[in-house]
């Protein structure tokens, strides 16, 4: 066979003390998955955060990158944002898994970022459009080295904190999603069927806010390597 074009190269993440890589497949994304980032959005939740079910959207796998990396600041925008999540790898194939059972599908966990474009974001919430243009956006994934559920369990209490410039921006307790991960796990496989390979991405605490060229953030969860990028020039 012949290609026309140039293929893309797979979008690989590291595992942490493995010398194997995570292929990326899919990424999907929660939004609004702790109470108190949904007020700083603007947000009133209702007495019962769970009333209304979970949504989604999705990246590109190529908008992955290392830690370490520098990643541009990117086109159209003069509002972008840090977002920092609990990342988790499938690593099985599934559909209408029932969150009693997720467990079962879950490879590994890491720290990843949500870099979005708020500006764009919130005109095209306020004109009823997707969220595509403010979120999937080039190199706003950044992934650190996943760790195997074989090697630290599941994460279900762990603090998750996000530091700019060493001021901590971010805090707060992965128990305190509104939908856990094997909640997240269930809803998204009502809607497309999971494949080893996918990233989840599974909301940010409240604390997000505007970075500019030359910031410096590391995120953190207990018991994960961290994620650490800068933010470099605008892209040209």
């Amino acid at each position: 066979m012949t290609l026309i074009v140039e293929a893309t190269e797979p979008v690989l993440v590291d595992i942490a003390g493995d010398e194997r890589k995570f292929p990326v497949r899919h990424v999907y994304c929660i939004g609004r998955n702790y109470v108190d980032h949904a007020k700083e959005m603007g947000l009133t939740p209702e007495s019962d955060p769970k009333k209304n079910p979970p949504f989604f959207f999705m990246k590109y796998a190529d908008t992955i990158v290392p830690t370490g990396s520098t990643i541009v600041y990117p086109l159209g925008t003069e509002n972008y944002h840090w977002e920092l999540e609990l990342a988790v790898a499938i690593g099985k194939e599934g559909v209408k898994i029932p969150a009693s059972q997720a467990k079962e599908y879950i490879l590994a966990y890491g720290v990843g970022f949500d870099m979005t474009r708020r500006d764009l974001q919130q005109g095209a919430k306020d004109k009823g459009r997707p969220w595509d243009t403010g979120k999937n956006v080039v190199q706003s994934a950044p992934v650190a080295p996943l760790h195997l559920v074989s090697e630290v369990g599941h994460i279900e209490d762990a603090r998750i904190w996000l530091e700019v410039n060493g001021e901590v921006k971010q805090d707060s307790n992965v128990s305190d999603m509104i939908w856990d991960t094997y909640e997240i796990i269930e809803a998204v496989s009502n809607l497309y069927r999971l494949y080893p390979g996918d990233l989840i991405l599974t909301g940010t605490p409240a604390g997000v806010g505007a970075c500019v060229p030359g910031d410096h953030l590391v995120g953190h969860v207990d018991g994960l390597t961290s994620i650490d990028i800068t933010i470099g020039d605008r892209e040209s």
